[in-house]
């Protein structure tokens, strides 16, 4: 298989990865996006967690809420928990790295806010920990996952949502991820500018 046959199968399968995930994700995605509305019109916030990749989509949810999607709109309450090097560096010298995202949601956190908490694999064990964290503080989550949702997808409660790609592949779970990312921002958008009911 040449470059060029491998670049096509690339979009094939991304394709086909997206489509299979229309059936499994729309209803909790909407659910999804309704929760985060109803807590930041309350006057909540969305906090969002993962590593790598993940870190990087948590960073690019809370940029389009803070800042704006694709309407103009007042900036939303969001933070990613992955931005503060001080901050995580801190908590994984004196405790250890499970903790750098559960410390932060135990300090920021309060009942009725949202945690999105991003997983590819659902067994990050920092992320496991700030679900807890979030539970513990009265906060909902949505949780990102892929292959079936891993250890993350027995832990989370009737108040939460799970959006789990129905994939096996990083880079395809992935790409579906930022899809849903920013399916969670145009719903929340129609919601909070009365776009939609």
């Amino acid at each position: 298989m040449n470059i060029a046959q491998r670049i096509e199968q690339q979009f094939r399968d991304s394709i086909a990865v997206k489509q299979a995930s229309l059936a499994p994700l729309q209803a909790p995605l909407e659910a999804a996006a309704r929760m985060m509305a109803a807590s930041l019109r309350a006057g909540g916030k969305v906090m969002a967690c993962g590593n790598g990749g993940s870190a990087a989509d948590s960073q690019h949810f809370a940029a389009e809420l803070l800042n704006r999607f694709e309407k103009e709109r007042p900036p939303l309450a969001a933070i990613a928990l992955s931005t503060d090097t001080s901050t995580l560096t801190s908590i994984a010298n004196d405790y250890r790295y499970e903790d750098v995202f559960a410390k932060q949601v135990r300090a920021l956190g309060r009942s009725g806010d949202v945690l999105l908490a991003i997983s590819t694999s659902g067994n990050s064990p920092n992320v496991i920990e700030a679900i807890h964290a979030a539970h513990e503080h009265g906060a909902t989550v949505v949780a990102l996952t892929g292959r079936k949702g891993g250890r993350i997808a027995p832990l989370l409660g009737p108040g939460d949502v799970h959006l789990c790609v129905p994939a096996e592949r990083t880079a395809r779970i992935q790409e579906v991820h930022l899809l849903a990312i920013h399916c969670l921002c145009d719903g929340i958008d129609a919601l909070i500018l009365g776009e939609t009911t």
